[in-house]
């Protein structure tokens, strides 16, 4: 008897003598098997590199994408944060504007406060000078490599970590 490992289910996969006919005479027959299963086997694994091949193609591209969606992320906080900055700036020297309009209204009170007010202002203007940044040009910020779970949501069921990586439930 001779037996072949695996097969489908629709495929002859033993072969034994019978009353009708020996062994030796259906040997044609088992190396044709083995022929055919040999190309077979060549076919699905060139198919599976073709697949690996493709599935790194299309990860590559989504994680490009998503390091550009992350890198537009970190553009949008660094804006929101010198915003922010600029409006406290903003605040501040509005106080800073009242400070010296009532300073103005000071002659005649007392010296030691006035004199102490006055170095309050002129330190309060300096600082807000160094929270504005407005006075000096913004450069566009420069965005740092993206770590993994920020990449996550972008990828759209793709792992960070590499195409062959588990990607979820219905990742495409």
């Amino acid at each position: 008897m001779i037996e072949l490992g695996y097969s489908q289910a629709s495929r002859q996969s033993r072969w034994a003598d019978r009353k009708r006919c020996a062994l030796e005479d259906i040997l044609g027959a088992v190396l044709r098997e083995v022929e055919t299963r040999a190309v077979e086997d060549a076919q699905r694994q060139a198919d599976e590199e073709r697949a690996k091949i493709e599935r790194e193609v299309r990860w590559r591209a989504a994680m490009e994408k998503a390091k550009d969606l992350a890198a537009q992320e970190q553009y949008a906080e660094a804006l929101g944060a010198q915003a922010d900055q600029w409006q406290e700036a903003a605040n501040l020297s509005a106080y800073c504007n009242a400070l010296e309009r009532r300073l103005e209204e000071a002659a005649g009170e007392d010296e030691v406060a006035v004199a102490s007010a006055h170095r309050w202002s002129a330190w309060a203007r300096q600082y807000v000078q160094s929270l504005n940044s407005l006075t000096r040009l913004t450069a566009m910020p420069t965005a740092r490599e993206p770590k993994p779970k920020e990449l996550a949501p972008y990828l759209n069921g793709w792992s960070p970590h590499g195409p062959e990586a588990h990607r979820g439930w219905g990742a495409r």
